[in-house]
């Protein structure tokens, strides 16, 4: 099976946010988890959507829904490390995009990971996927669009 490789457009970066890696998160190995990185993804994921004033879920019964999950790792993260998430979105299509992130230890500079969540708008009341809004898209006028 060939490798997965995950590289992003500097310019596609828009927020970032640190997470502390909490003795819970280290697995046998002893340095963190994959289930405690999909967790930290997605609080980084939250932060940027809050930060952008987007809610998860609104009262029409619309919102967001994760549709893949991509992550690469290259260095291993250990307890109590302080990590930055960079976060951003590209690849915008009719009903969705991919939400992209660079994690990094600031310490010392090390790349930990890339990671990239896919997402689609979704009508929870109706179960159907619906068009991304026009608010939504116009938050990130520079993310490029793909058919």
């Amino acid at each position: 099976m060939a490798r997965l490789k995950l590289e992003f457009p500097e310019d596609q970066y828009c927020f970032s946010t640190q997470l502390t890696v909490r003795v819970t998160d280290i697995n046998g190995a002893n340095h963190l988890g994959n289930d405690s990185m999909i967790s930290m993804i997605s609080e980084a994921r939250a932060r940027f959507l809050y930060e952008f004033g987007v809610r998860e879920t609104e009262g029409d019964g619309t919102g967001i829904i994760v549709t893949d999950l991509a992550t690469t790792y290259r260095a291993e993260a250990h307890a109590r490390d302080q990590l930055l998430f960079e976060v951003g979105v590209m690849d915008f299509n009719k009903y969705g995009g991919d939400v992209i992130f660079r994690i990094t230890r600031p310490h010392d500079g090390t790349l930990i990971a890339m990671a990239k969540s896919g997402f689609v708008f979704f009508n929870y009341r109706h179960k159907e996927v619906v068009p991304m809004p026009d608010d939504f898209r116009g938050k990130f006028p520079r993310v490029n669009w793909i058919d």
